[in-house]
Formats: structure tokens, C-alpha cells, sequence
């Protein structure tokens, strides 16, 4: 079946649901058509515009011919439930294009998106390497209005610090070394001995001084504190 005649049997199962909420008088009965109207309603605009872009493809041949090109989506966020990661896609007007236009495909360690012909381009985005697994038949696409949001569902139900292994990765190698049975003046002197060894000669002249002055305020009476021995 066409457009058009998709288009014409939507707008007559329109019509005839009117006709009958009318008719209807029990409030359950009215709020299931109502209900049914507006889903109606809603597959009917996309046909209609999917008619529109298959005219304008149809007055304009060369249209079809030009190369889309590909652009990447950087613009997400994420967040987590107990089952889920959700993964939001900020897209202005993807919700305006066919929903077969927007692809997205898992496996159990990453996924892809494709959203193509939104605004005269294409839009990709691929996250490799996830923290941890998701279930693939599990996982799916929701489009929202200027978002798609991806949903991985999580093969187990632990919290996930970061998105991708290579994030985890990189923050472990951030984190400083600490040690819990280390005297905590250990890692001051260390701090001081960088400080010193990168800085210029009023540099250590400062370190020296402030390290003396402390030391003799610690053993007033006594020998003053020794320069510090890098």
C-alpha cells in the first residue's frame, strides 16, 4: 500500500472514531477512543510527512543523488538505574524524522547510532569497549523530542563508575598513590622535594627558608633545622 493510500485509510479510521465518540456516552468508553484517536493522529502526521519528503524528492531528482555527509553526535549524557544505562542523544528535530531513520545496533561490549537525513546530514556515534556487558536483546531506543536516548540493559545490576573501560582506566592512572600505613609527612616531603626540584633558584631559596624558620620554631632552644637535602 502507498503513502497515499495509508494517508486516506488513516484519515477515514479518523473520521469514523469521531463519529463514534460522539456516540459514546460511558466515560471508559469515551477515554479508550480518545485514546485510540490520538494514536491515530500521530501516525497519520508522519505519513504526511513522509509524503511531503517523497514529493520534494520526486520535484527535485538531483536531491537524492547528492552525497549526505556524515557528521559525529558529541553532544550526550548518561545515567543509571539499577537495570539500565541510558545513554541521551541530544538531536534538535529527530523526532520529526521517520523512526527507521534512526538505527541503533549493540553488541554485549558496545553500540552504535545512525540517525540519517536530519537536517540534510547524517549523525554517527559508536561506543566501543563498555565498562561492563549488556544484555543485547534487552537493550533498545527510545526517541523523545531533539533526543534519542539508548538504553543498554545491564547483565548484572553493580553500579557503573564510568561508561567505556578505557574511562576507568584512565581515572585509576589519575588517582595518586597513597599509602594507608605511610606517615602523612611523607607525602608532604615529597610534594616539597618536586616543588624544589622544578623550580629556579628563588624557588629553593623560598623552600630553604620557610623549611629552616619551621624547623627552628620546632626546636627553639636547640640547634636550628638543617637546609633541606634534595
Amino acid at each position: 500500500m502507498d503513502l497515499t493510500a495509508q494517508i486516506n485509510q488513516l484519515e477515514a479510521d479518523l473520521q469514523e472514531l469521531g463519529s463514534l465518540l460522539e456516540k459514546a456516552e460511558r466515560k471508559r468508553v469515551q477515554d479508550l477512543l480518545q485514546q485510540e484517536q490520538k494514536k491515530v493522529e500521530k501516525e497519520l502526521a508522519v505519513k504526511r510527512q513522509q509524503k511531503e519528503q517523497q514529493a520534494r524528492r520526486e520535484a527535485d531528482p538531483s536531491a537524492a543523488s547528492k552525497a549526505t555527509y556524515t557528521v559525529k553526535i558529541t553532544n550526550y549524557a548518561w545515567d543509571q538505574s539499577e537495570k539500565f544505562i541510558k545513554i541521551y542523544l541530544t538531536l534538535k528535530d529527530v523526532h520529526k524524522i521517520p523512526s527507521e531513520n534512526v538505527e541503533v545496533n549493540f553488541t554485549e561490549g558496545s553500540f552504535s547510532v545512525m540517525v540519517k537525513e536530519l537536517d540534510g546530514k547524517n549523525h554517527q556515534m559508536t561506543i566501543l569497549n563498555l565498562l561492563y556487558p549488556i544484555d543485547v536483546k534487552e537493550s533498545y531506543k527510545k526517541i523523545k523530542t531533539d533526543m534519542v536516548l539508548v538504553m543498554c540493559k545491564k547483565q548484572a545490576t553493580k553500579k557503573w563508575d564510568c561508561l567505556t573501560k578505557v574511562e576507568k582506566q584512565t581515572k585509576e592512572k589519575e588517582k595518586p598513590n597513597v599509602d594507608d600505613n605511610a606517615d602523612p609527612s611523607d607525602g608532604l616531603m615529597s610534594m616539597l622535594k618536586k616543588i624544589y626540584s622544578d623550580g629556579d633558584d628563588e624557588m629553593k631559596r623560598t623552600i630553604n627558608k620557610a623549611w629552616s624558620e619551621s624547623q627552628e620554631k620546632k626546636t627553639r632552644g636547640g640547634i636550628g633545622g638543617d637546609m633541606m637535602d634534595f
